[in-house]
């Protein structure tokens, strides 16, 4: 851990100029919803004496401390650049950016109206198993999960098997997008469980004005490439648009074992 909390080159000197690599979290740097390894840690931290780097994610920034960061060493430290929750809630070296809320956008009558719908619409799914916190409320979206988000890691793992089957997010998804047609939201598919709810243009394109107002800034640089890799990149999962956005290169992983094998031969680590 000691390497992953070196001391790097200011972000206008590192060798590859003008280059950051953006990544997902969930099956791309960790196994989903579990912790990185040292391995992975270690890679990312000889890329990072090479480029800048960052994470986006759907999650808020404490359940990416889980994955990412440890008890003595916070996140982020480990990035140059966190985007919790799509780059609502954004940090630069370490540093808080400004933030948003969805709250604050949709408001409350709106907001009440669909998580109404929603609870309605997960008591009366017929599926094998429900656990709890079947929505989470967040910074910049909700978090929807049919069987709940308190499952435990075999049941995750089965009730995605399901979902794959019968497709019980899918067909969610369409029904909310019909009900809800006026209120100008974007429902994406991601992890193994649950899908997210957030204003359109509120995706994992978001972060990307904090890397381009990042020119602007003292010390800082106009980033000219910026690599994303992501698992989930298919229409419709939640690192498709960030992967398909004309100003990334998107690079579309399998699993962090896959991801470090594009860094080792894209960067030469």
């Amino acid at each position: 851990m000691a390497e992953a909390v070196a001391v790097y080159p200011p972000l206008d000197k590192r060798p590859v100029a003008n280059t950051i690599c953006l990544f997902d979290v969930d099956g791309t740097l960790t196994p989903a919803r579990r912790t990185v390894s040292p391995e992975m840690l270690t890679l990312l931290s000889a890329l990072r004496h090479k480029v800048a780097i960052g994470f986006v994610g759907g999650s808020d920034l404490a359940k990416q401390q889980e994955q990412l960061g440890t008890s003595s060493t916070p996140v982020t430290s480990l990035f140059d650049f966190c985007f919790a929750e799509n780059g609502l809630t954004a940090y630069r070296l370490g540093e808080a950016l400004p933030s948003n809320s969805f709250i604050k956008w949709i408001g409350e009558e709106k907001y009440q109206r669909l998580v109404k719908f929603i609870l309605h619409y997960i008591a009366d799914l017929e599926i094998p198993v429900k656990r709890g916190t079947f929505v989470e409320f967040r910074n910049g979206m909700i978090n929807v999960s049919p069987i709940g988000r308190n499952a435990s890691t075999a049941e995750r793992n089965e009730y995605e098997r399901y979902d794959k089957e019968n497709g019980i997010r899918a067909k969610f998804v369409e029904v909310l997008k019909e009900k809800f047609a006026d209120f100008n939201l974007t429902f994406s598919i991601g992890g193994q469980i649950s899908f997210d709810v957030f204003p359109t243009g509120w995706d994992k394109t978001y972060c990307l004005q904090h890397i381009e107002a990042e020119g602007d800034r003292p010390g800082g640089v106009r980033y000219t490439t910026v690599h994303f890799f992501g698992d989930k990149t298919y229409k419709g999962g939640n690192d498709y648009e960030i992967y398909e956005d004309l100003r990334t290169v998107g690079h579309s992983v399998t699993s962090p074992a896959d991801t470090e094998v594009e860094l080792k031969k894209l960067f030469g680590l």
